[in-house]
């Protein structure tokens, strides 16, 4: 197998899903003997991972695309950052002999540029189903379809949804779902949050773990608990994770909506937390309810490692992830009443949590265990060879 020097490039600096995910993959390469440079936008938690694992970062302007730009001035903003991050690629590229580039989500376009310009092999590993607005999406499709030699994509439903806007091509589109190293995942019979806040063994606890954003669902979430409240009071909800820069008023957002939803006893907001899998190990249940179509969401699949039956919204990749009534449930994205008749018989009942809770981690051994992963990567790489 022909080694590469390869240039990764990620969108920004933390370790939510794709974060860990490019860690996964380095780790994977720089294993077999390729060679790992990365250019991250800002530093961050994810740089001191990557360099654990062998790789070298550096720090750069790239241009990172986000909904705030898509104004006049930030259209202009983003193409005078890409301009200065093509050169410093361009620099990256010739002083340590780049042979591949890899771009880590959409929202790194600069690679793709560099790439064919350069011509440099590209990959581009797309985490993303983006419905709006059109003129970006066909944009981003036309990027992918004619500056790549492979894409690599999370799951069967971000295949389909770039597929449509791509029309005839002959681009290889590869599915590598993501794997949980199960060697990793910490004693899931310690319950350290319970602790931590002080939280009866009596009491059900139903979290969520998601970057605060339009879509991700924390506003459906608190409807929900708004509803579940009603039901029991013997519950508390958890939420964890932080906003881009520049987001933060969302997260100030959810804080008024708890506190008019009368949410204020039973809702907890930990924020950025970095010890994931404990605070998993100490959810009676785990919710994903994003109310656009999350990729393949790893926290599900983390959820599921710990032996947790997850709720989930019935769309994106947690069709993939979730079997409906054997690991989890699939409920509606724009219904909370519906949402939480199919959940109270998971809330009642210990017995059905623990059924769930097992099929859930046979569920990740079997389809998405890092040996999978890795083995799909590999593949996946080989036929750009």
């Amino acid at each position: 197998m022909q080694k590469f020097n390869i240039l990764f490039l990620h969108s920004a600096s933390d370790l939510y899903g794709s974060g860990r995910i490019l860690a996964d993959i380095v780790g994977v390469l720089s294993g077999i003997g390729h060679s790992c440079v990365i250019c991250l936008p800002e530093d961050g938690p994810l740089r001191k991972e990557l360099e654990s694992r062998g790789a070298k970062v550096f720090i750069a302007e790239l241009g990172i695309l986000r909904r705030k730009y898509l104004s006049a001035y930030g259209v202009f903003s983003r193409l005078f950052a890409m301009g200065s991050a093509f050169f410093s690629l361009r620099r990256l590229v010739k002083k340590h002999s780049i042979n591949l580039i890899y771009s880590n989500t959409l929202a790194v376009v600069v690679g793709a540029i560099v790439a064919k310009l350069m011509n440099i092999r590209h990959i581009w590993h797309v985490h993303e189903i983006i419905l709006s607005p059109v003129g970006v999406v066909k944009f981003l499709a036309g990027l992918l379809k004619n500056c790549s030699n492979l894409v690599i994509v999370v799951s069967t439903p971000v295949k389909d949804h770039w597929t449509k806007y791509m029309g005839k091509s002959k681009l290889k589109i590869t599915v590598v779902h993501n794997g949980i190293d199960l060697e990793r995942v910490a004693d899931t019979s310690r319950c350290s949050l319970r602790q931590e806040l002080i939280i009866p063994n009596t009491t059900l606890i139903i979290g969520m773990i998601a970057r605060v954003h339009f879509w991700k669902g924390q506003d459906y979430f608190l409807k929900l608990a708004k509803k579940i409240v009603e039901h029991t009071r013997q519950v508390r909800f958890i939420m964890v994770g932080d906003a881009f820069p520049g987001y933060e008023y969302l997260y100030d957002g959810l804080r008024d909506q708890v506190h008019k939803l009368g949410l204020n006893s039973y809702v907890i907001d930990l924020g950025f937390r970095t010890d994931i899998t404990d605070i998993l190990s100490s959810f009676d249940i785990f919710v994903h309810p994003s109310v656009l179509p999350d990729p393949l969401p790893t926290v599900i699949l983390e959820a599921m490692s710990c032996s947790k039956p997850v709720v989930a919204t019935s769309h994106g990749g947690a069709l993939e992830m979730v079997v409906d009534g054997e690991t989890g449930i699939l409920i509606p994205w724009d219904n909370e009443d519906e949402a939480v008749r199919r959940m109270i018989p998971l809330i009642d009942s210990a017995g059905l949590r623990k059924q769930y809770g097992v099929k859930a981690m046979e569920r990740v051994r079997k389809h998405f265990s890092m040996k999978a992963f890795e083995q799909n990567l590999r593949s996946a790489l080989n036929s750009i060879t």
